[in-house]
């Protein structure tokens, strides 16, 4: 697995709230305007704001209060980094994989792994998104 993180995604309770906040709070710029959810280019890296609901879904969790709303990805370049970053991960000291990778309702391959501390990281490969060579991510395609 590569050291980079390629995006936050914050479980939000109110998404036009949220975005309200970044957009005219803080001056960010949305980057697209996909259903339900909200993305922001950073300099080598995505936020996406996305309903807490939604996120604790997608993860496979039931979110009883212990849930942090939020979530690491690390993006991969293909389908097959995606398995085996799931496996490295899974087999590491302390680490678990709590969701196997599959086919998204996007168009991706994702699965979800938390580490020692229950932090929830995603592996997805998207195939819309460019992964350069220093490992940054962008929003538009190759």
């Amino acid at each position: 697995m590569d050291q980079r993180l390629s995006l936050v995604t914050l479980g939000v309770s109110d998404l036009e709230r949220s975005a309200a906040f970044y957009e005219n709070g803080l001056g960010w710029k949305r980057n697209s305007n996909n259903e339900g959810v909200i993305f922001f280019q950073l300099p080598g890296m995505v936020l996406g704001l996305w309903s807490r609901a939604a996120l604790a879904e997608e993860i496979g969790i039931a979110d009883t209060g212990g849930f942090g709303g939020i979530a690491l990805a690390y993006n991969a370049r293909s389908r097959e980094e995606v398995d085996r970053v799931l496996a490295e991960a899974g087999s590491a000291p302390g680490g678990a994989v709590i969701k196997a990778a599959a086919e998204t309702f996007w168009g991706g391959y994702s699965g979800y792994f938390c580490d020692p501390d229950g932090h929830h990281w995603e592996v997805a490969h998207n195939p819309f998104w460019t992964i350069r060579e220093d490992g940054s991510l962008s929003m538009s395609a190759a």
